[in-house]
């Protein structure tokens, strides 16, 4: 069966999560019969893939693919699913490097973990045995997402051509979580140097690389044309999650409200707001930001010095900026009208999320 963009997203996500269930129902079994102990890791790892998820990378994959002059199928489908397990890895290892107690509205895996250390009455500290197991199934699902693609059933000539972004696009992304890291401690200020985090943490690998790789299963074409769309949209995604992450509503993020301000991220906004804040203001933001029993009175304070120092508003101008550039990109080179048609609507739904 042949799928196509001009169905629209919810098919195309829905063939995505056919291939996923599919194959980790496949590599389930595999870990349910080494021993009962793994039926937790089993049945957490496939309620983590499964249980929400918007497929921003496979769908952006599908669309390289497709731009690129490819044929969807099976085959390709099962390829550009892969990339979620990519992402699962990511947002495993970022909840325990920023202790964050849940995602997606639930526990998070290392929260998870610790509860059952607690529930069975294991020996040790529950907290530690929570972090590991964390920190084994992101590894384990990055290693899912490579066995996911090889045995996409996709030619070899098609691997040999997009393995080398494949490899890519995952140093790039540890390289942005290190720079994540690394920002926080250095309690920067710099928006040039947050937005580098940005680019790299999320925006090169949640549009651009998916693109490219994407492109590279079908002829290998169009990969300057998709950096110029993505690396813009990517950066304005992210820009918009920083957006989130301060003012989203708990309901819809699946995080508490203000939890950005909670861990003490170094984004753009908050780099733009001690760049506009009055001395009293400023210090008042550094005693609050990355306090970890931040209280909502406390969480509202920062708010009204982030809306008050405009900066906000100059995110969000930098998102219509940043869409504008990257839309104005599809205008040239080669990419197929439906692929063009694709990425406009996607465009659209990675930054207009509201808060």
């Amino acid at each position: 069966m042949d799928y196509t963009l001009e169905s629209g997203v919810d098919p195309l996500r829905e063939a995505i999560n056919n291939s996923l269930t599919q194959f980790v129902d496949r590599e389930n079994e595999y870990l349910r019969q080494i021993g009962s102990e793994l039926y937790p890791v089993a049945d957490a790892l496939k309620n983590f893939l499964l249980d929400s998820g918007k497929r921003f990378r496979p769908l952006f994959a599908a669309a390289g693919f497709v731009g690129s002059g490819g044929v969807l199928d099976a085959a390709s489908i099962n390829a550009v699913a892969s990339i979620e397990l990519v992402h699962v890895c990511a947002l495993i290892h970022d909840d325990v490097m920023d202790c964050s107690d849940t995602r997606r509205g639930a526990p998070s895996i290392h929260r998870l973990f610790e509860s059952l250390h607690k529930t069975e009455g294991l020996q040790g500290s529950a907290e530690q045995f929570g972090v590991a197991s964390a920190i084994l199934l992101g590894d384990l699902a990055l290693v899912w997402a490579s066995k996911a693609l090889h045995e996409s059933g996709v030619t070899s000539q098609s691997l040999i051509r997009a393995l080398p972004l494949y490899d890519e696009m995952r140093v790039e992304l540890m390289a942005g979580q290190y720079l994540d890291v690394y920002e926080q401690a250095l309690a920067s200020e710099s928006i040039e140097r947050s937005l580098k985090v940005a680019r790299y943490k999320s925006g090169k690998y949640s549009i651009e690389r998916p693109l490219h790789f994407g492109a590279s299963l079908a002829t290998g074409a169009n990969l300057s044309a998709y950096s110029e769309y993505g690396i813009p949209l990517g950066e304005a995604f992210q820009l918009r999650d920083d957006l989130l992450g301060v003012f989203g509503d708990p309901a819809q993020t699946g995080k508490p409200a203000g939890d950005d301000l909670r861990e003490g991220k170094r984004t753009v906004l908050i780099a733009a707001t001690l760049q506009n804040s009055n001395p009293e203001q400023k210090i008042r933001v550094n005693a609050l930001l990355g306090k970890e029993d931040l209280n909502l009175a406390e969480i509202e304070e920062l708010r009204s010095i982030i809306t008050s120092s405009g900066a906000a508003d100059y995110v969000e101008n930098m998102i219509s900026d940043l869409t504008k550039q990257s839309l104005a990109a599809l205008e040239t080179g080669t990419i197929t009208s439906d692929a063009k048609s694709f990425l406009i609507h996607m465009a659209a739904v990675a930054t207009k999320r509201s808060y």
